[in-house]
Protein backbone atom coordinates (compact mmCIF):
# COMPACT_ATOMS: atom_id res chain seq x y z
CA UNK A 1 0.00 0.00 0.00
CA UNK A 2 1.38 3.46 -0.98
CA UNK A 3 1.91 6.52 1.47
CA UNK A 4 -1.24 8.01 -0.02
CA UNK A 5 -3.14 5.22 0.32
CA UNK A 6 -2.15 4.33 3.75
CA UNK A 7 -2.78 8.29 4.65
CA UNK A 8 -6.13 8.35 2.87
CA UNK A 9 -7.11 4.69 4.75
CA UNK A 10 -6.42 6.85 7.54
CA UNK A 11 -8.97 9.57 7.18
CA UNK A 12 -6.27 12.04 5.98
CA UNK A 13 -8.35 14.22 3.45
CA UNK A 14 -5.77 15.83 1.94
CA UNK A 15 -3.69 12.41 1.45
CA UNK A 16 -1.13 13.63 -1.40
CA UNK A 17 -0.22 16.89 -0.02
CA UNK A 18 0.31 15.21 3.83
CA UNK A 19 2.67 12.46 1.79
CA UNK A 20 4.84 14.87 0.06
CA UNK A 21 4.94 16.91 3.17
CA UNK A 22 6.04 14.02 4.97
CA UNK A 23 8.71 12.66 2.88
CA UNK A 24 10.50 16.20 2.54
CA UNK A 25 10.75 16.30 6.06
CA UNK A 26 11.80 12.28 5.78
CA UNK A 27 15.72 12.24 6.65
CA UNK A 28 15.64 8.85 5.03
CA UNK A 29 13.69 5.98 4.00
CA UNK A 30 13.48 4.82 7.77
CA UNK A 31 12.23 7.81 8.86
CA UNK A 32 9.67 8.52 6.55
CA UNK A 33 8.32 5.19 7.43
CA UNK A 34 8.59 6.27 11.06
CA UNK A 35 6.68 9.87 10.25
CA UNK A 36 3.63 7.82 7.83
CA UNK A 37 3.12 5.64 10.84
CA UNK A 38 2.93 8.41 13.19
CA UNK A 39 0.70 10.17 10.99
CA UNK A 40 -1.40 7.22 10.56
CA UNK A 41 -1.62 6.36 14.65
CA UNK A 42 -2.97 9.88 14.89
CA UNK A 43 -0.32 12.48 15.55
CA UNK A 44 -1.10 16.03 13.97
CA UNK A 45 1.05 16.65 10.57
CA UNK A 46 2.28 19.98 11.82
CA UNK A 47 4.27 17.74 15.06
CA UNK A 48 5.43 14.82 12.16
CA UNK A 49 6.91 17.44 9.80
CA UNK A 50 8.22 20.00 12.80
CA UNK A 51 6.60 22.86 11.49
CA UNK A 52 3.20 25.00 10.40
CA UNK A 53 2.49 27.46 8.07
CA UNK A 54 0.90 30.24 9.76
CA UNK A 55 0.61 33.66 7.94
CA UNK A 56 2.59 32.92 5.21
CA UNK A 57 5.57 31.92 7.46
CA UNK A 58 6.82 28.28 8.31
CA UNK A 59 6.60 28.01 12.26
CA UNK A 60 8.51 25.32 14.01
CA UNK A 61 6.29 23.24 15.84
CA UNK A 62 7.63 20.79 18.63
CA UNK A 63 5.41 17.44 19.83
CA UNK A 64 2.94 18.30 22.58
CA UNK A 65 3.00 21.94 21.57
CA UNK A 66 0.17 23.95 20.24
CA UNK A 67 -0.47 23.76 16.67
CA UNK A 68 -1.38 27.40 15.26
CA UNK A 69 -4.53 28.01 14.32
CA UNK A 70 -5.63 29.87 11.09
CA UNK A 71 -8.39 31.55 13.03
CA UNK A 72 -5.71 33.15 14.82
CA UNK A 73 -4.76 35.07 12.03
CA UNK A 74 -7.41 37.53 12.61
CA UNK A 75 -5.61 38.06 15.80
CA UNK A 76 -2.20 38.88 14.00
CA UNK A 77 -3.82 41.39 11.78
CA UNK A 78 -5.66 43.52 13.96
CA UNK A 79 -2.24 43.91 16.43
CA UNK A 80 -0.21 44.25 13.04
CA UNK A 81 -2.62 47.33 12.10
CA UNK A 82 -1.99 49.53 15.30
CA UNK A 83 1.98 49.56 14.57
CA UNK A 84 3.24 48.87 18.07
CA UNK A 85 6.33 49.66 19.49
CA UNK A 86 6.75 47.03 22.17
CA UNK A 87 4.45 43.83 22.18
CA UNK A 88 4.49 40.81 24.11
CA UNK A 89 2.82 37.48 22.85
CA UNK A 90 1.14 35.99 26.29
CA UNK A 91 0.59 32.73 26.43
CA UNK A 92 2.63 31.97 23.55
CA UNK A 93 2.96 28.09 22.66
CA UNK A 94 4.95 27.79 19.74
CA UNK A 95 5.52 31.85 19.48
CA UNK A 96 3.80 32.12 15.84
CA UNK A 97 1.96 35.17 17.02
CA UNK A 98 4.74 37.07 18.01
CA UNK A 99 7.29 35.36 15.48
CA UNK A 100 4.92 36.46 12.81
CA UNK A 101 4.19 40.04 14.47
CA UNK A 102 8.55 40.50 14.71
CA UNK A 103 8.34 39.75 10.41
CA UNK A 104 5.66 42.71 10.14
CA UNK A 105 6.84 45.00 12.18
CA UNK A 106 11.20 44.79 12.06
CA UNK A 107 11.68 47.68 14.72
CA UNK A 108 8.99 46.39 17.50
CA UNK A 109 10.39 44.52 20.58
CA UNK A 110 8.53 41.39 20.68
CA UNK A 111 8.31 39.72 24.25
CA UNK A 112 6.77 36.26 24.47
CA UNK A 113 6.29 34.15 27.50
CA UNK A 114 3.98 30.68 28.45
CA UNK A 115 3.92 28.69 31.04
CA UNK A 116 4.53 25.09 29.54
CA UNK A 117 8.29 24.60 29.46
CA UNK A 118 8.16 22.44 26.49
CA UNK A 119 6.24 25.46 24.15
CA UNK A 120 9.07 27.69 26.11
CA UNK A 121 11.65 25.47 24.34
CA UNK A 122 10.05 25.59 20.88
CA UNK A 123 9.16 29.25 20.79
CA UNK A 124 12.68 30.34 21.39
CA UNK A 125 13.20 28.38 18.04
CA UNK A 126 11.06 31.26 16.48
CA UNK A 127 11.64 34.11 18.12
CA UNK A 128 13.73 36.11 20.60
CA UNK A 129 12.99 37.23 24.06
CA UNK A 130 10.71 34.20 25.01
CA UNK A 131 10.35 33.99 29.14
CA UNK A 132 8.73 30.41 31.09
CA UNK A 133 6.28 32.08 33.74
CA UNK A 134 2.73 32.35 34.42
CA UNK A 135 0.84 35.43 32.56
CA UNK A 136 2.76 38.66 33.51
CA UNK A 137 5.04 37.23 35.84
CA UNK A 138 7.14 35.81 33.48
CA UNK A 139 7.71 38.98 31.57
CA UNK A 140 10.86 41.37 32.58
CA UNK A 141 9.75 44.08 35.63
CA UNK A 142 10.63 47.01 33.20
CA UNK A 143 7.94 46.46 31.16
CA UNK A 144 5.37 47.33 33.14
CA UNK A 145 3.53 50.48 32.38
CA UNK A 146 4.93 50.84 28.72
CA UNK A 147 3.88 47.81 26.65
CA UNK A 148 1.66 48.65 23.44
CA UNK A 149 0.12 45.42 22.61
CA UNK A 150 -0.55 42.34 24.08
CA UNK A 151 -1.79 39.69 22.59
CA UNK A 152 -3.20 36.90 24.50
CA UNK A 153 -4.10 33.85 22.59
CA UNK A 154 -5.23 32.40 25.74
CA UNK A 155 -6.62 28.87 26.06
CA UNK A 156 -10.55 29.32 25.84
CA UNK A 157 -12.02 25.64 25.86
CA UNK A 158 -14.56 24.53 28.62
CA UNK A 159 -12.94 22.07 30.76
CA UNK A 160 -16.04 19.48 30.38
CA UNK A 161 -15.54 20.54 26.43
CA UNK A 162 -12.34 19.22 25.88
CA UNK A 163 -13.49 15.79 25.44
CA UNK A 164 -15.56 16.86 22.81
CA UNK A 165 -11.47 17.77 20.57
CA UNK A 166 -10.76 16.65 17.60
CA UNK A 167 -8.40 14.00 18.75
CA UNK A 168 -5.51 15.57 16.80
CA UNK A 169 -5.58 18.39 19.69
CA UNK A 170 -6.69 16.85 22.63
CA UNK A 171 -4.36 13.85 23.10
CA UNK A 172 -1.42 16.02 21.38
CA UNK A 173 -1.27 19.04 22.11
CA UNK A 174 -0.87 20.32 25.96
CA UNK A 175 -3.78 20.61 28.39
CA UNK A 176 -2.49 23.66 29.76
CA UNK A 177 -3.04 24.87 26.26
CA UNK A 178 -6.31 24.43 26.03
CA UNK A 179 -8.25 24.02 29.15
CA UNK A 180 -9.99 27.25 29.80
CA UNK A 181 -11.90 26.33 33.59
CA UNK A 182 -15.03 25.94 34.01
CA UNK A 183 -16.96 28.44 31.39
CA UNK A 184 -13.20 28.49 29.50
CA UNK A 185 -12.61 32.24 30.52
CA UNK A 186 -10.56 32.07 33.63
CA UNK A 187 -7.12 32.99 32.04
CA UNK A 188 -8.89 35.41 30.00
CA UNK A 189 -10.02 37.08 33.31
CA UNK A 190 -6.89 36.53 34.99
CA UNK A 191 -5.24 38.31 31.87
CA UNK A 192 -7.36 41.12 31.89
CA UNK A 193 -7.50 42.08 35.40
CA UNK A 194 -3.33 42.34 34.77
CA UNK A 195 -3.41 43.70 32.02
CA UNK A 196 -3.94 47.53 32.84
CA UNK A 197 -0.67 47.41 35.07
CA UNK A 198 1.21 46.52 31.97
CA UNK A 199 0.08 48.51 29.31
CA UNK A 200 0.72 51.94 28.48
CA UNK A 201 -1.67 54.66 28.75
CA UNK A 202 -3.87 53.70 24.87
CA UNK A 203 -2.61 50.58 25.07
CA UNK A 204 -4.30 47.55 23.99
CA UNK A 205 -4.98 44.16 25.12
CA UNK A 206 -6.00 40.98 22.23
CA UNK A 207 -7.30 37.85 22.78
CA UNK A 208 -8.96 35.36 20.71
CA UNK A 209 -12.64 34.01 22.02
CA UNK A 210 -15.38 32.22 20.64
CA UNK A 211 -18.95 32.98 19.00
CA UNK A 212 -19.89 31.26 22.31
CA UNK A 213 -18.43 32.95 24.68
CA UNK A 214 -17.87 36.14 23.24
CA UNK A 215 -20.23 37.97 25.34
CA UNK A 216 -19.24 37.35 28.55
CA UNK A 217 -15.45 38.12 27.41
CA UNK A 218 -16.44 41.35 26.22
CA UNK A 219 -18.03 41.51 30.18
CA UNK A 220 -14.18 39.90 31.24
CA UNK A 221 -12.83 43.46 29.49
CA UNK A 222 -15.38 45.62 31.28
CA UNK A 223 -15.23 44.15 34.79
CA UNK A 224 -11.43 44.82 34.47
CA UNK A 225 -11.99 48.25 33.86
CA UNK A 226 -11.14 48.09 30.27
CA UNK A 227 -12.80 49.75 27.75
CA UNK A 228 -14.04 46.83 24.80
CA UNK A 229 -14.98 46.05 21.77
CA UNK A 230 -15.39 42.47 19.88
CA UNK A 231 -14.15 42.13 16.15
CA UNK A 232 -15.55 38.91 14.00
CA UNK A 233 -13.87 37.83 10.61
CA UNK A 234 -15.77 38.06 7.45
CA UNK A 235 -13.94 34.95 5.97
CA UNK A 236 -13.83 32.48 9.38
CA UNK A 237 -15.57 32.25 12.75
CA UNK A 238 -12.44 34.09 14.59
CA UNK A 239 -13.64 36.54 17.14
CA UNK A 240 -10.77 38.81 18.96
CA UNK A 241 -11.49 40.78 21.85
CA UNK A 242 -10.01 44.18 21.80
CA UNK A 243 -9.58 46.19 25.03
Amino acid sequence: MSIVERLRAAGCVFAEEEAALLEEAARDDQHLEELVRQRVDGLPLEHAVGWAMFCGQRIVVTKGVFVPRHRTELLVDLATDLKPSLVVDLCCGSGAVGAVLQHRLPAATVYAADIDPVAVACARQNLTNVFEGDLFDALPTHLKGHIDVVVANVPYVPTDDIRFMPTEARDHEARVALDGGVDGLEVMRRVAAQAATWLRPGGHLMSETSERQAPAALQAFTAAGLEAKLVTSEDTTAVVGIA
